[in-house]
């Protein structure tokens, strides 16, 4: 199954990326691990669904069954969240629907808002900004950038269970193995890309892009992957 799917960066420095995608067959395919919480917009038959996203710590195989259904989504950077939808409580697939409000707009924190599309997508994030749904915790930016903390090793855990749903450590974990499966894609050998990102060895490897990404180095799947 086939994704069409095109990308552009946002005028906010809280948000990494910018989608939006269109299913063109039925099939199934590969929600790979991610530490970015998320909003999705699915547009199908007429009917516009939001949904708030958390962060996915394995792979999951999914059946989509919506052809021609249509996405947008805003993916936050490391360390962004909405404070009414903690990342914690929407992982792994604990997703959040918010409610319609019309066929145009939907309820969030008692108000009515106009479902925004791919060309004023950056207006509705600065909103969420702007009435406080949407916030960056700087210790998790700080720690991420590499720079040491005044903090607690708790308390800095903290500040990463509350911000990103996942401790530092499985953050790092995610992050090597998609830096891993980059190189693989892009024709590394599996060599080099150990030595490139840190695995104690192949077994390593391996284990780890089939929890996060339902593959092996070596395997060719037979699915289509959706970042």
């Amino acid at each position: 199954m086939n994704f069409r799917i095109e990308e552009k960066p946002s005028d906010s420095p809280l948000v990494e990326r910018i989608w939006r995608a269109q299913g063109d067959r039925t099939g199934t395919f590969i929600s790979q691990a991610k530490a970015n919480s998320e909003i999705v917009l699915t547009r199908y038959r007429g009917k516009t669904t939001l949904t708030v996203r958390g962060p996915e710590t394995k792979a999951t195989f999914l059946d989509y069954q919506s052809v021609g259904a249509e996405f947008l989504g805003i993916t936050f950077k490391l360390g962004t969240f909405m404070p009414p939808l903690l990342p914690k409580d929407l992982r792994d697939w604990r997703n959040v629907d918010l409610p319609e409000a019309s066929s145009k707009s939907f309820w969030l924190q008692g108000s009515a808002w106009q479902f925004p599309n791919y060309e004023n997508v950056d207006t509705f994030i600065a909103r969420l900004v702007h009435e406080g749904l949407l916030v960056s915790d700087p210790v998790v930016d700080a720690v991420l950038q590499g720079h040491s903390s005044a903090l607690s090793v708790r308390s800095v855990q903290y500040h990463f269970l509350h911000a990103t749903g996942l401790t530092n450590r499985t953050i790092q974990r995610i992050t090597q193995a998609r830096q891993a499966y980059a190189l693989l894609e892009q024709g590394a050998s599996i060599f080099d890309t150990i030595s490139a990102t840190g695995f104690a060895d192949q077994p390593h490897l391996t284990r780890s892009l089939k929890h996060f990404f339902g593959q092996t180095p070596g395997q060719k799947a037979n699915f289509n992957l959706l970042t």
